[in-house]
């Protein structure tokens, strides 16, 4: 079983519709979903709506647990508040955060401003993640992401030895946007393995944090 809260569409910059998508990950054994396509304040509305018709088939039809939700991507560092907290309101079972990785050029504090928000659940590869924002993630429940994406995954160690450290959250996600990029079990485990979490440390990321994360979108949707 393997769970992936990061993923894109066409809304985006994927090249999978939300049902090819959905469809893909249920043949590659996962358990839960989230569609997390890149938004901001000009196309979040528009993506929510239509991810969720989707998600909403796959639950009736197939039982399986689609999540809508976005990833803010590139905004304002200030806005992050005001952006996730309507994205909430739009409907958005999961809000992600575009973090500062190393091969982008994020605006510095974005990953401060996302682990601060009570209405952001990852704040993803945050590559250039501190002592203190690790502690901050820890503190109000922001989940750190370790990825499978090419160029964002090179600070994979980093952050998973942060995130120990300070006791946050740790998740292993695909940052998908095609089908070969999405997860398995075994390449999730060896992503959180290669990034030096210990046996134990990785049966906590790949199953307990993630149903533990799933429980809760699922109660905010109920």
């Amino acid at each position: 079983m393997v769970y992936d809260f990061h993923t894109h569409t066409t809304l985006s910059d994927g090249v999978l519709l939300p049902m090819e998508l959905i469809r893909r990950c249920i043949v590659n054994g996962y358990g839960a979903l989230g569609i997390a396509d890149h938004s901001s304040a000009s196309t979040m509305g528009r993506v929510i709506r239509e991810v969720r018709r989707d998600c909403a088939l796959a639950q009736q039809y197939w039982g399986f647990s689609a999540f809508p939700g976005v990833e803010l991507t590139h905004v304002p560092a200030a806005a992050v508040g005001e952006l996730a907290a309507e994205a909430r309101r739009m409907g958005a079972a999961c809000v992600v955060v575009h973090g500062q990785s190393p091969v982008e050029p994020v605006e510095p504090g974005t990953n401060l401003a996302a682990v601060s928000c009570a209405d952001v659940d990852i704040l993803a590869h945050p590559g250039d993640l501190t002592e203190e924002e690790a502690r901050i993630a820890a503190e109000n429940g922001v989940a750190l992401e370790i990825t499978g994406k090419d160029g964002h995954s090179l600070a994979n160690g980093r952050v998973a030895r942060l995130a120990i450290a300070a006791g946050a959250t740790l998740l292993v996600n695909s940052d998908g946007h095609t089908p070969s990029q999405l997860l398995t079990e075994e390449s999730a485990r060896k992503i959180a393995r290669l990034a030096g979490l210990s046996p134990r440390e990785v049966e906590q990321v790949i199953v307990a944090n993630a149903e533990e994360l799933v429980a809760r979108i699922q109660a905010r949707m109920d």
